[in-house]
């Protein structure tokens, strides 16, 4: 048992090293600007639509629903590696002592969301009901545990079905816990408490039934593996994973694109750029995803000056972190073969970045036509760009 303890323990300290290490290059100055206003422009923007929503809201339903699908997503923290599989096979029978330490951090890493999420519908429930301070914040330490049942129910549910069916088990448990959060909406304790013993009863048959199984290692190591990997991709979008690879598509649908590079010998290279660029999931997702980001905000927020520092912000990270990628290919390809310029593949990228920007001017523009002066969104990003470009190594 004390072997459990020390393996959990030096499992999580690494854990945590690992994800403090990409942090430091995620939340950095830019992020962190673009941040503060996107929480001071939609706070501002909530606080406004509050003072004329009407009372006639569906407040209950909207928030039930929305707190039922973040309870029922539960997934487990087990942190266990393929040599698990193997070398923990002897100490099978006390793995519940491992899986208590792995439940218990699952809760505390996954609870706060739901908890922030309730608490910024909190002045909405003030506004269209007639909820006591007292009943909201039962309702909340309803949430809380909630999600702790949720986390075990689907422990539970993984360790017995081998994670087969997955979905189906959280679309029952959003329903029962979406229904829990509605009554308790409604001041209706007794119904509210009745859904509370249907999820525990839901809970206790799947536990049951995982006794006296084999600990399901291989799903548990492909569902540690997937999670991890979803954060290395993330972090990839702000520098270099060494050990991550990114994964190539053709993406037939975007073949006419290629038509706009000219046929020939000077242009072999922005060919070859141009399709890096569209086939690499790295490249092409981290474009579409700021891309995304910053055409929400132009479109949805109504504060012009918050759109322009959101839409420079994210200017100069598209530019930058597509330039150094498409630049750092530093594997073997065949065009170094063939007697090109030393600087025909610094000069493809640029055309191609600048390319893309104009296009993501052209889609942040459009975005913000409903705001006063929304063509300096466009300009914005097309100067922050230029000057990102030829300042930037």
């Amino acid at each position: 048992m004390k072997n459990l303890r020390d393996v959990w323990s030096s499992r999580f300290m690494h854990y945590i090293g690992e994800v403090q290490k990409y942090m430091q290059f995620i939340f950095t100055g830019h992020i962190a600007i673009v941040l503060v206003f996107l929480i001071g422009a939609g706070g501002y923007q909530y606080s406004e639509w509050l003072k004329v929503v009407q009372t006639d809201f569906p407040a209950e339903v909207l928030i039930a629903v929305i707190i039922g699908i973040l309870l029922a997503f539960s997934r487990p923290t087990t942190l266990l590696r393929e040599p698990d599989q193997v070398y923990l096979l002897p100490l099978e029978s006390k793995m519940s002592l491992y899986f208590s330490k792995a439940l218990a951090w699952t809760f505390w890493s996954q609870v706060w969301i739901v908890a922030i999420v309730y608490i910024v519908s909190i002045p909405l429930l003030k506004a269209v009901t007639e909820l006591t301070t007292v009943e909201i914040w039962t309702i909340f330490l309803l949430t809380i545990v909630l999600k702790y049942l949720s986390v075990r129910g689907e422990f539970s549910y993984r360790y017995s079905e081998r994670g087969q069916m997955v979905w189906v088990d959280r679309f029952i448990r959003a329903v029962i816990f979406a229904a829990a959060i509605y009554m308790g909406l409604h001041a209706q304790l007794l119904l509210a408490v009745i859904a509370i013993v249907i999820s525990v009863v839901y809970m206790i048959v799947f536990s049951k039934k995982s006794v006296g199984e084999p600990v399901p290692y291989e799903h548990f190591v492909k569902l540690e593996q997937n999670r991890m990997m979803s954060f290395y991709r993330f972090a990839n979008y702000f520098t270099d994973v060494p050990h991550l690879h990114g994964s190539i598509r053709r993406r037939s649908w975007m073949d006419w694109l290629y038509k706009f590079v000219p046929y020939g010998k000077e242009n072999a290279q922005k060919y070859l750029v141009f399709r890096t660029f569209i086939r690499t999931d790295d490249h092409f997702y981290l474009w579409v995803r700021l891309t995304a980001i910053s055409a929400i905000i132009a479109a949805f927020v109504d504060i012009p000056v918050v759109t322009w520092i959101v839409a420079g912000a994210l200017s100069f990270a598209t530019t930058i972190q597509l330039k150094q990628a498409l630049l750092s290919s530093g594997e073997f390809r065949m065009d170094m073969l063939y007697p090109l310029p030393d600087h025909a593949r610094q000069l493809a990228v640029k055309q191609i970045v600048r390319l893309a920007m104009i296009s993501q001017a052209i889609v942040v523009g459009l975005c913000a036509m409903t705001q006063p002066m929304f063509y300096i969104a466009f300009i914005i990003v097309l100067v922050i760009s230029e000057l990102t470009s030829k300042v930037s190594k």
